[in-house]
């Protein structure tokens, strides 16, 4: 298939892109600048500069692809308008024909939660409260494959925004490191290989459709991967926090979803597609994995 990727660069994205070329897809990467267009080229894509604010040129672009996959993320303020930006041109272009479009969205949007299927009410804290509403646009797109994909953080490869955070977390006078929060609250996790070979399924897969959970099933709690994350740190341990002190570290709102109860064991994606994660744990990764090596180099 002819795939246009958003956020061929990024942490998710480059991962998709590797599993889509891998699999015998073409992909068409969208990118902001020459130098990024440079990079994707080297790796075998066909980049297009691209804004993708630019309603007209996205919905061109797409018109000539057979599917979509949105994974591009600013990660502040401007990602409402961007995830808007793209699903209406998604909606404009592929109307009709179809074509599956594929989102990625997050497990956040549930709240507190320690089993999250499908079927869970929404509860979304105000970090992520303007996922929803676009979200329902795509799965009402008509005569569209629209499908929203939720996975819980992601890791691998030492790398990811939420695992650097755990592993950077502040020290108390003994080197400790401390737990956001408690540490007693449960984060679904999934490795970025893993979840990108879901998208590809999802993209294969021509009765796929509405929303998936995505997450290797074994829910961490905070204080097993941060006592994880301190072997590869080189501290002696890990100690508990407080909201207080997480609120006060990274603000109310991103506290706020950091000390969510939550977990998933992807029944769906496992039993309609097959899918199943192959890659170690996240608190291994951290003991014996990727994240040592990062911290050793």
């Amino acid at each position: 298939m002819k795939v246009a990727l958003t956020g061929a660069t990024g942490f998710i994205g480059s991962h998709v892109l590797t599993e889509l070329q891998e699999h015998g897809h073409e992909v068409t990467a969208f990118v902001r600048d020459a130098s990024k267009a440079e990079i994707l080229a080297d790796r075998g894509a066909t980049p297009t500069v691209v804004d993708l604010y630019d309603r007209a040129a996205v919905v061109g672009v797409l018109r000539d692809a057979d599917a979509a996959i949105h994974t591009a993320s600013p990660g502040d303020a401007t990602s409402a308008d961007l995830d808007s930006a793209v699903a209406d041109a998604a909606i404009e272009a592929f109307a009709g024909s179809g074509k599956p479009y594929l989102q990625i969205s997050g497990l956040w949007i549930y709240g507190d939660n320690p089993s999250v299927s499908e079927e869970s009410p929404i509860d979304s804290p105000p970090l992520v409260a303007w996922k929803e509403p676009i979200e329902r646009r795509v799965l009402a797109a008509p005569d569209m494959r629209g499908v929203l994909i939720a996975p819980g953080v992601a890791y691998g490869d030492g790398a990811g925004g939420i695992p650097g955070l755990v592993l950077g977390s502040p020290r108390d006078e003994a080197g400790n490191l401390i737990m956001l929060g408690s540490g007693q609250q449960h984060w679904s996790t999934v490795h970025v290989a893993d979840l990108a070979n879901f998208f590809r399924l999802i993209l294969e897969h021509d009765s796929a459709r509405g929303r998936y959970l995505i997450g290797d099933g074994q829910n961490p709690t905070v204080a097993e991967l941060t006592e994880a994350a301190a072997v590869a740190a080189g501290a002696p341990g890990a100690v508990p926090g407080s909201d207080d002190e997480a609120k006060a570290r990274l603000g109310d709102y991103f506290a706020e979803v950091l000390l969510l109860d939550q977990g998933t064991v992807a029944a769906k994606a496992r039993a309609e597609l097959g899918w199943a994660p192959s890659h170690p744990g996240l608190p291994e990764e951290f003991r014996d994995g990727s994240y040592r090596k990062v911290t050793a180099g």
